[in-house]
């Protein structure tokens, strides 16, 4: 379960359908790689020093915790947006279309029967500590999550499948499948330094927080941490794709929406995410900053505890038991209007939710048909419940099977102001059912919820390009092992029809039958009622142009900045008046001389040359 962050979504433009990349590969396709190269020079950095004592300082309010610094056991945005900047996966995203290109990997394929994966591994990865990264690592990562459950905790649904992972040598990394398995170019899974976590006794209890800096190689080392207060990074020099220009990135944490605003116009951090539409429209003419109002890749949703329980069977929490009767669960659906949401709570920078998958994500987006759709009818919702058996009491109550009225309770984040206001809408809604809400706010959302002791919960993802993991969450494999165990679940949905939908769309390879099994599976997670999507809200996030002059969003043509499937933000963020060039060819990615300009229209106003060195690789893939 990850607690959502203040909301990054979208109104979605509509984008082509996308082909899965690992479907590619395995049709024995070869594909062309473009791989933005802008490396933020010193040059740039000496163009405009800045205040700290002549550093560059780039610094990011963020208003979610923590959860852990360990990759094996994170599951939050802004700890997994950590990960991305300070160890390398085995592949990335284009930041222009999401498919996937060359990570700590430079190039991938599959054998015949598609039960054989071989990556090189590139030559020039080293660990901050300067030891050099290779196989080795990456075959000691994904080992150590299929033997060790508490490795598993965060990303075990990618190795699950994994029958053996060997590393003959120090760039090659073999990986051996039960089953065919779609997401092999897409293993989003931080690798991590076999010297230094073979060390560590306990997975479930390491949260990798007791010792600075800690050693990755990615475009930034983590210096420093302290929760909810900060975390701190710098660049790697030694990273292969070239250092960042900021000297510093600094994390700050700021309970309070307002208070990151106003800490935006006095200078003191260069970027706010998770603006309120009054904010956004407030900043939009402000000196020296600039706001990002675009489609994102979130999705808000209202989650219902099914009866919260661990794979061995024992229920967890204390969750009422009415949410366990479809007719309960539709009736209060059935009395969201969503699209009065969207007008009023989000003023018209969302989308009405529908599928699971946000529509930015092309052939994976799903809506209902006309005859499965769950309309707002709240006259419908009454003769439900009342044709159900729950009856009203004198007072107007709605009465349970037991003969207690029914009241339920809501988990609600207090950094998310969109949740206080949607609680307000529901409190009324539902009391027209004779429906009582307790809106409970909470800094950390996570331990009630993972303990199940909730009925109701405001729920949100981003989504990856490819879509695997956010749909393994609400797989029975997802459950935790026991009560106190800990698991990958997000709301302990356990649907064996959802299952084998998930089983056949993670063994298929042909797109377009992949995408329409996805879509049967967003589908049958509708009927069940378990998780209702109120809505795609904008990424709505702003940041001053006197600190930063440009930076990459995701995708390239009008994305999101905050939470990107990658380090492209901050790894490309160019110090305000200064400039970037070209960085020094790599070992494994010929330069093809290719440039292309990423500084806004205000920054080219500014007269800023801000260019990224295009390479290009062509990822080899063997032909069948």
């Amino acid at each position: 379960m990850v607690p959502p962050a203040p909301p990054h979504r979208a109104l979605p433009r509509r984008r082509a359908p996308r082909v899965p990349t690992a479907a590619l590969a395995a049709a024995g396709l070869v594909t062309a790689c473009l791989i933005p190269y802008g490396t933020p020079s010193a040059a740039a950095r000496q163009a405009h020093p800045g205040g700290d004592g002549g550093r560059r300082v780039l610094t990011v309010a963020v208003r979610q915790s923590v959860d852990s610094l360990s990759p094996f056991l994170a599951q939050s945005l802004v700890s997994s947006t950590i990960h991305r900047l300070a160890y390398e996966y085995l592949t990335n995203y284009d930041p222009r279309d999401g498919r996937a290109i060359p990570g700590f990997a430079t190039a991938w394929h599959a054998s015949p029967d598609k039960l054989t994966w071989t990556y090189t591994i590139r030559r020039n990865s080293t660990w901050s500590d300067g030891v050099r990264a290779t196989a080795r690592d990456a075959a000691w990562t994904f080992r150590k999550m299929m033997t060790d459950p508490a490795a598993a905790t965060a990303n075990g649904s990618f190795t699950a499948n994994f029958a053996e992972v060997t590393a003959p040598d120090p760039a090659t990394l073999v990986i051996r499948l039960r089953k065919p398995q779609s997401n092999m170019a897409a293993l989003d899974v931080p690798i991590v330094p076999e010297h230094v976590w073979k060390k560590v006794k306990d997975f479930s209890t390491f949260t990798n927080d007791a010792r600075f800096p800690i050693v990755g190689n990615g475009p930034f080392v983590v210096t420093a941490y302290k929760v909810d207060q900060y975390v701190k990074l710098r660049p790697n020099p030694s990273f292969w794709r070239g250092a960042p220009a900021f000297d510093e990135l600094d994390l700050k944490y700021y309970k309070d929406g307002d208070a990151a605003v106003a800490a935006l116009r006095k200078g003191e951090v260069s970027f706010v995410s998770g603006l309120t539409p009054a904010q956004t429209s407030a900043l939009a003419h402000a000196r020296d900053i600039k706001v990002n109002d675009a489609p994102g890749n979130r999705f808000y949703a209202l989650a219902t505890n099914p009866g919260a329980h661990a794979a061995d069977g024992r229920r967890m929490g204390d969750g009422n038991p009415a949410l366990l009767d479809p007719a309960v669960r539709r009736a209060l659906f059935e009395s969201v209007d969503t699209g009065r949401l969207v007008r009023t709570v989000f003023q018209g920078h969302a989308a009405v939710g529908r599928g699971y998958l946000p529509p930015r994500f092309g052939a994976y987006f799903w809506r209902p048909s006309a005859k499965q759709r769950v309309p707002y009818d709240p006259a419908a919702a009454r003769t439900r419940l009342t044709r159900a058996g729950y009856r009203t009491d004198r007072q107007g109550r709605r009465l349970g099977k037991d003969g207690r009225p029914l009241r339920f309770r809501i988990l609600c984040h207090a950094t998310d102001p969109n949740d206080k206001a949607v609680s307000q809408y529901l409190k009324e809604w539902w009391a027209k059912l004779g429906i009582g809400l307790d809106v409970e706010c909470l800094d950390n959302v996570g331990d009630p919820w993972l303990a199940g002791n909730y009925d109701l919960a405001f729920d949100g993802w981003s989504v990856s390009p490819d879509p695997d993991y956010v749909l393994s969450i609400h797989t029975c494999g997802a459950l935790p092992a026991t009560p106190r165990a800990s698991g990958a679940t997000d709301d302990f949905i356990c649907d064996r029809t959802y299952d084998r939908l998930y089983a056949r769309q993670a063994a298929e390879y042909d797109p377009a039958k992949r995408a329409a099994l996805v879509r049967r599976m967003e589908s049958r997670l509708y009927d069940t009622g378990y998780m209702n999507v109120l809505a795609y809200p904008n990424a709505m996030e702003a940041y001053r142009t006197d600190q930063i002059a440009s930076v990459e969003t995701m995708p390239s043509s009008g994305g999101n900045i905050w939470g990107q499937d990658g380090y492209w933000s901050w790894w490309s963020a160019v110090p305000a008046a200064g400039a970037v060039h070209a960085g020094a060819a790599d070992a494994d990615v010929p330069a093809t001389g290719a440039l292309l300009g990423i500084a806004g229209a205000s920054a080219l106003a500014a007269g800023l040359a801000v260019l990224y060195a295009l390479r290009r690789r062509a990822t080899a893939y063997d032909r069948e």
